[in-house]
């Protein structure tokens, strides 16, 4: 099961025990930020974009929006988004779940800028009812990120 990955992921950083598994979905940015009580714009959207036979996930804010100028000038290819099925074969993760913990060695991650400007945030961890609470450097630092990039709009 793609949270059991999670959690046995985070475990490796002590975390494991933080993940929090919700009675309503939190599926999309808007339900994850009711069933957290926090502003949408903190929940970090993790999204899929194909590479080659893989694919890279990007953590953004909830409020920010992929900018396609941006995106590629930064990765040198057309921001093309996964299909859920493709998705869930390639990082082991369903749409409303997906992010950057315990997927295979071939997913790249990076993580946007549009969430520096908050202390915490919050990720799924492999489900379409569960978060965890990390602050930036913490989430950069645990999905392996490859790099900060500046690939989004509409959250400044």
């Amino acid at each position: 099961m793609s949270i059991e990955n999670a959690r046995k992921y985070l475990s490796h950083f002590g975390k494991d025990k933080d993940i929090m598994e919700f009675d309503v979905s939190s599926a999309t940015v808007e339900l994850a930020a009711e069933a957290l009580k926090v502003i949408p714009a903190r929940i970090t959207k993790t999204i899929a974009f194909k590479k080659d036979d893989s694919c890279i996930l990007i953590g953004m804010a909830g409020d920010a929006k992929v900018d396609n100028k941006k995106f590629k000038a930064e990765f040198g290819m057309k921001a093309k988004m996964l299909t859920p099925e493709e998705t869930l074969y390639i990082t082991g993760h369903a749409i409303g779940g997906v992010c950057s913990f315990g997927v295979p060695e071939s997913v790249t991650s990076y993580t946007d800028i549009s969430l520096k400007r908050f202390d915490t945030v919050f990720p799924a961890c492999g489900s379409s009812n569960s978060a965890i609470e990390l602050t930036c450097e913490e989430l950069f630092k645990f999905t392996k990120s490859q790099k900060w990039v500046d690939v989004c709009k509409d959250w400044e």
